[in-house]
């Protein structure tokens, strides 16, 4: 399977931004694989890379998208990751696999699980590849979307790449955000797809916070005295907080031993910054696996039952004052399609440091 992305930025064509201010996603691409390529990033990897994170802005995935060139570019100008990367398979049987991603970009070490995962599962019903010495690879959707297409579920986790979190009732940070990822296809309708982390929120959404100027809501962050956090200036004094409580901590560390100790890859202490270690590998674990629908049931069927069940739940009547009960994913085809085809809206901050970096890099912006 190649990825639509990948493809999309291949040419490497630079449209003209529009009036309205909005950047054509080529022109995107192009610039994100060009600041890859001034870093020693292989060119077919840089455009890859690239296009998966144009592809996750595209989706509205923002704080996962470009967003995280500043942090890719640092660690790849100071050692940190590997930018001529080899993706390799340690281990493998009928329907697992163990990558080692070679302390490469995360995308691509991800991008080679999921299509193994796909393979395996299309000669098995089930493909399960682990993955460890990864890095950050953008949002976990992009990683079990390709499964949709090709008529089989797909799952996909992580090891954050930082810890904010606590163990339930401790003070001190040894989790992740360790986002998890489930989608599933339909028939005639977009397909089902659950992106989460296992906290309130997402750490990108708080620096993204940063950037833009504005306060988090409380019930984000908590400081160490266990009183709640607005300014996401002070994010370095607290942690996050997990969803519901000691089961969002419990999912945490259940992602943990699945994507992080079950692939010999870090965990709890282990797990490096990779915004304030900018040196040392990150030895992020990661795993990705597909399920035939055809393993279990005739595919048709099925799209039609899943048809049936997201119609029921829009149909639910909403709670007073509440908006219309939407599928979760729901929206997502249609915003990428828009951004396509009118540019995407990057916040001034965000052009700012993407300026800056084409300064750093010597290459021509935005």
């Amino acid at each position: 399977m190649t990825s639509e992305a990948g493809i999309a930025a291949s040419g490497g064509v630079v449209a003209a931004r529009p009036a309205a201010g909005r950047v054509p996603a080529p022109a995107l691409r192009d610039f994100t694989a060009r600041a890859f390529l001034a870093l020693g990033v292989p060119e077919d990897d840089a455009r890859r890379v690239a296009g998966l994170m144009v592809e996750a802005d595209l989706r509205g995935y923002d704080t996962h998208g470009v967003f995280r060139l500043r942090q890719y570019v640092d660690r790849l100008r100071d050692g940190g990751i590997t930018p001529a990367a080899t993706v390799t398979t340690v281990r493998e049987t009928a329907a697992t696999a163990l990558i080692d991603g070679g302390n490469g970009l995360g995308h691509l070490a991800m991008q080679a699980a999921t299509e193994l995962a796909i393979a395996k599962a299309g000669a098995a019903g089930i493909g399960w590849v682990g993955v460890r010495n990864s890095n950050h690879a953008g949002p976990a959707a992009l990683y079990v979307l390709p499964q949709t297409r090709q008529g089989m579920a797909g799952i996909c986790a992580a090891v954050g790449s930082a810890n904010h979190v606590a163990p339930f009732g401790g003070s001190e940070m040894l989790l992740g955000t360790n986002p998890l990822a489930i989608a599933v296809p339909a028939g005639r309708q977009a397909p089902f797809l659950l992106d989460m982390a296992t906290t309130n929120v997402a750490m990108g959404k708080i620096k993204s916070l940063a950037q833009r100027g504005e306060p988090m809501p409380e019930g984000w962050m908590v400081g160490r005295d266990g009183r709640p956090l607005t300014d996401p200036n002070r994010r370095d004094e607290g942690f996050l907080l997990p969803i519901g409580g000691a089961k969002g901590y419990g999912l945490a560390m259940a992602i943990g031993l699945l994507a992080g100790v079950m692939n010999g890859a870090a965990f709890g202490s282990n797990v490096v910054d990779f915004t304030t270690d900018r040196t040392s590998p990150t030895n992020t674990g990661q795993f990705v696996a597909a399920l035939s629908v055809a393993a279990f049931r005739e595919p048709t069927a099925f799209g039609a039952a899943v048809d049936t069940v997201f119609d029921e739940m829009r149909a639910c009547a909403p709670l007073p004052g509440h908006a219309p009960v939407r599928i979760p994913g729901e929206g997502r085809e249609e915003r990428a399609a828009k951004g396509d085809a009118e540019g995407l809206a990057l916040h001034p901050n965000l052009v700012k440091e993407l300026d800056a970096i084409a300064g750093e890099l010597g290459i021509v912006g935005l």
